[in-house]
């Protein structure tokens, strides 16, 4: 299993998306919004408080 890139939520086998940039980079997503966030819109996962990176950053 891995993790959600953008939330850092455990995604199962089988479900979510990979995406690969062109310098290799490897992103998994467990879903839309999250690929959206991080892709299109550019945000960063640690200001947002839905995150598992938000909790991190405020210990």
């Amino acid at each position: 299993m891995a993790n959600c890139s953008f939330c850092g939520k455990s995604i199962e086998k089988g479900t979510g998306k990979i995406y690969v940039k062109n310098d290799g980079k490897i992103f998994f997503f467990d879903n839309n919004k999250c690929e959206k966030n991080m892709l299109k819109l550019g945000r960063i996962p640690r200001e947002h408080k839905w995150t598992k990176f938000y909790e991190k950053g405020k210990k």
